[in-house]
């Protein structure tokens, strides 16, 4: 019986549009990819950009209104809104990274990010439930328009998505988390605390696993690692990689100050 290719799989999943439907989508490539249900084949290019519904409206950063302390109902409903956003784009991150890398890079790294992609889909359900629990849901504020862009800029090397989607962007997120879950307990909010602390351990394992491949390439192309990605984040990074770090969380995941302290600033 022939079975149907992963890159094909992944391509439809990038393409789903409606929220729900693509987590729904992620999950099931997730899952039939680790039950042997596709092929190792690439016969299906990858979009340029993913499938996005009409709502939330997308703004360029600048443009995007400044947001209100977590200690107010709508502050928090517009941090949820904002984290909900990061973790749907970031389903199609991981898709894209596992369809349009996985040729080259192996069967490990293609299971290892439909792993990722499953996360995120289920971070973002999650995220998506919390907010309808306080009365609103995804798509109610506008959203950043920015966060494809890493994704775009790195799509002719592996190296370069690893360098800096799971080592720069994801661990950001590893340094920012424990002072935004502080300012929820203080608001009273422990079940959103929750949640976080839950996506925070998540997260460290993915850039772990970014990490690990980057560190992979690296050697294959007898590079050392440290030097490659200070040279990749200085070519590809818009933004700068600045404290405060989560230094222990950023060590737990195979990040040491080695790589990114000379770029702090």
């Amino acid at each position: 019986m022939t079975t149907s290719s992963v890159a094909g799989a992944i391509r439809a999943a990038l393409l789903t549009s409606e929220p729900q439907a693509k987590v729904m989508a992620a999950r099931a490539v997730a899952r039939d990819w680790r039950l042997g249900k596709l092929d190792f084949r690439f016969d299906a290019a990858m979009p340029d950009r993913p499938g996005r519904p009409e709502r939330p409206e997308l703004l360029a950063p600048r443009h995007m209104p400044k947001r209100r302390r977590a200690q107010s109902l709508r502050g928090r409903l517009a941090l949820y809104h904002a984290l909900a956003h990061i973790e749907f784009v970031a389903i199609d991150l991981a898709l894209d990274m596992a369809g349009r890398f996985g040729a080259g890079m192996g069967r490990d790294f293609v299971g290892e990010f439909l792993g990722v992609a499953a996360d995120e889909a289920m971070h973002f359900a999650l995220l998506d439930r919390r907010l309808r629990a306080l009365g609103s849901f995804y798509g109610a504020l506008p959203a950043h328009d920015g966060l494809w862009d890493a994704a775009h800029e790195t799509r002719h090397d592996p190296a370069a998505r690893l360098a800096i989607v799971p080592m720069v962007l994801e661990a950001r997120g590893l340094d920012v988390t424990p002072g935004t879950i502080d300012r929820l307990v203080e608001a009273g909010d422990e079940t959103g605390a929750k949640l976080l602390r839950r996506i925070l351990n998540d997260e460290i394992r993915h850039v772990q696993v970014g990490t690990r491949h980057f560190n992979a390439v690296c050697e294959r192309r007898g590079q050392l690692p440290e030097n490659e990605w200070k040279s990749l984040v200085n070519r590809h990074f818009r933004g700068a990689v600045k404290p405060p770090f989560n230094n222990s969380a950023r060590e737990a995941a195979g990040l040491s100050r080695s790589y990114y302290g000379s770029l702090a600033y």
